[in-house]
């Protein structure tokens, strides 16, 4: 790893580490409420039948791992935050579910090829610093037949600001810039998204089909403060 993509990798890390306290909070509001069943809905129409080894990648405070070990899924959620993965473990612990949580690159995954029946991701592939190189890393350690469904925005111009009740609504000035900061100095921020998700996964040997916008359908709990920009869901099927 370059120094310049060290230095990058840290930066994110901290900001994500601040963030913990109030992200896990807000992640627990919605899995208390009507969010998580929608949730279910979404991520479970789109998986394998059966009993599942699923990695959840960028697991913040445990979100998706909370709501498929609930179904019965074996879950295992990375972070490269680590003060994230100790609200995941406190948050499903409270929840009495079982997943694993390592602290781990989203880009370097310690894991053998073929190892899982599912990706998932919420959020995450926005803020990485080589998202190319990840998506290579979820394509090897996917099963032939395994998904990866990718939940993100297209953030690259956009800016982020309080607003009345969005999702930064409680971030600090320091912190909002910083997360501004963070953003313009990353490559995908220069991409067009989804399209380029969708072009690289299936140079890579994934089956593809995207929806362009499913905020009407999961930004619905009057609790928790969303931003207005589009999330996209991508769901991939590894072919070859």
């Amino acid at each position: 790893m370059t120094k310049d993509l060290t230095a990058i990798q840290s930066r994110i890390e901290k900001y994500w580490d601040e963030r913990s306290e109030d992200f896990s909070r807000v992640r627990m509001i919605e899995l208390n409420g009507v969010s998580a069943k929608i949730w279910r809905e979404i991520l479970t129409a789109d998986l394998p039948f059966g009993k599942l080894k699923i990695l959840d990648v960028g697991t913040g405070a445990g979100f998706f791992a909370a709501i498929l070990s609930s179904v019965g899924h074996k879950v295992i959620g990375v972070d490269m935050s680590a003060k994230m993965i100790d609200a995941a473990k406190k948050n499903l612990h409270e929840l009495n579910l079982d997943a694993e949580f390592f602290k781990m690159d989203a880009q370097n995954l310690k894991f053998d090829a073929g190892t899982f029946d599912a990706v998932v991701s919420r959020n995450l592939t926005w803020t990485l610093p080589d998202a190319m190189q990840a998506y290579r890393e979820w394509h090897r350690v996917l099963k032939i037949g395994g998904v990866l469904i990718n939940f993100d925005s297209d953030y690259g111009d956009k800016n982020f600001t309080r607003g009345d009740n969005g999702a930064h609504s409680s971030v600090t000035d320091e912190m909002l810039d910083e997360c501004t900061a963070i953003k313009n100095s990353l490559r995908i921020s220069t991409h067009t998204r989804p399209n380029w998700d969708m072009e690289l996964l299936t140079r890579l040997g994934f089956k593809v089909d995207c929806d362009i916008d499913i905020s009407e359908k999961v930004h619905v709990d009057s609790n928790v403060p969303y931003d207005s920009i589009p999330l996209f869901k991508i769901c991939a099927e590894k072919i070859s």
